[in-house]
């Protein structure tokens, strides 16, 4: 395959815009995937400076994120660069790059989730939570089978609704947007009938790319084993700086006053996966 032969038909790419998400087979090779085992064990072995644990201390299980470790762990930056998670994303982003921007990786995210986790992860937005404006998109990559039952969950065609107030998925605290500031997130697990909700059984190495704006969430893990993921983000070519008056998620503290608001997100700590 060529460097300028398209990993994705017209109607996949065409399916992602129209539902905001996208579920595609091997995305990794299986060379990669014990790569992204490796990475996320380093990940584990040693907490970074974010690490979370996203469980309450009564959890049978245990949900453990963290975010930003590409630079330390040379198996993420790896995938996230080098494999051909990046071209989908260019691919994916197309629409929203202009001639001569580049398509940049945004951060890594490792997610875990033990056997026997009851921890759901809320309903919600990702980009409320950043520190950019435009567009993007995330991959969702487990290193380990993973059922319908225990899979991201989605909701087709939301990315094209309006942000959604973040809260704190333990306490559902207002934490970022004043209250009021922006429209509260409907009730989906009251009604999910009324929402065309996507989920899908995915093998090692298997990935689910949706937009920042698409509203997802995900079931505990109530199974044997372990659920670890990889999430790969990237930005569009329209993506820019859009500093915030409190901590995002991830935090970026290291841009104020390097990065001026509206401009792009241009700096190492975003690096070039397509484009000049």
């Amino acid at each position: 395959m060529t460097a300028m032969e398209s990993l994705l038909t017209d109607e996949q790419v065409e399916a992602y815009h129209r539902d905001g998400l996208l579920v595609l087979r091997g995305v990794l090779t299986p060379e990669e995937v014990e790569l992204a085992r490796e990475g996320i064990e380093a990940v584990l072995r040693e907490s970074g400076m974010l690490t979370q644990v996203a469980s309450g201390i009564d959890d049978p299980g245990r949900f453990v994120e963290d975010f930003r470790r590409w630079q330390q762990i040379p198996q993420i930056e790896r995938l996230a660069l080098h494999s051909d998670v990046p071209r989908y994303a260019t691919e994916l982003l197309a629409r929203w790059t202009p001639e001569g921007q580049p398509v940049r990786f945004y951060h890594d995210h490792v997610l875990v989730k033990e056997g026997g986790t009851k921890q759901r992860t809320p309903w919600h937005q990702d980009q409320p939570y950043y520190n950019v404006d435009g567009h993007g998109t995330s991959a969702w990559i487990p290193v380990d089978p993973v059922p319908v039952a225990g899979c991201l969950e989605l909701v087709a065609g939301s990315h094209d609704g309006p942000w959604k107030m973040p809260r704190t998925f333990l306490d559902g605290k207002a934490k970022w947007f004043p209250e009021g500031t922006l429209e509260e997130l409907p009730d989906i697990d009251e009604a999910p009938d009324a929402y065309d909700i996507r989920a899908a059984d995915l093998e090692p190495g298997d990935a689910i790319f949706f937009d920042f704006l698409t509203i997802h969430g995900a079931p505990g893990f109530p199974f044997q084993g372990r659920r670890r993921v990889l999430s790969l983000r990237y930005l569009a070519g329209d993506a820019t700086h859009a500093p915030r008056d409190w901590i995002t998620s991830p935090p970026f503290d290291e841009l104020v006053g390097v990065i001026p608001r509206g401009a792009p997100m241009d700096d190492p700590l975003f690096p070039t996966v397509s484009g000049p």
